[in-house]
């Protein structure tokens, strides 16, 4: 990834790690933004993924991260959840900015 990759893209289009449940939060990594922060992207993400990726909680989430990559885990762990600007934000959030998002639910169980 480059900045200038993104400057004239209207949307992004990527997995995801996991979905978590009870907060509706979208878990990323460097796996699909690379070292990028969420406001360098564009406003608007298609994120794509099934339903094994559904967990209760950013920790299964977290910790799924720690099993799948035991020898590299990846950098830059971060979730979408801010879909109103006023919310109070949480340390998995930091810095993160308002998108518009689409998810495109595959079911696999």
């Amino acid at each position: 990834f480059n900045t200038k990759e993104f400057s004239n893209n209207s949307f992004f289009l990527s997995t995801c790690q996991s979905l978590i449940a009870n907060n509706g939060a979208i878990l990323l990594s460097s796996n699909q933004i690379k070292e990028k922060k969420l406001n360098e992207l564009p406003t608007s993400f298609i994120i794509f993924a099934t339903t094994s990726q559904l967990v209760e909680s950013i920790s299964e989430g977290l910790r799924n991260i720690k099993n799948q990559s035991k020898n590299l885990i990846p950098s830059n762990i971060t979730t979408i959840q801010d879909f109103e600007t006023e919310k109070e934000k949480d340390f998995m959030s930091y810095g993160s900015s308002t998108k518009n998002l689409y998810l495109l639910l595959l079911e696999d169980l």
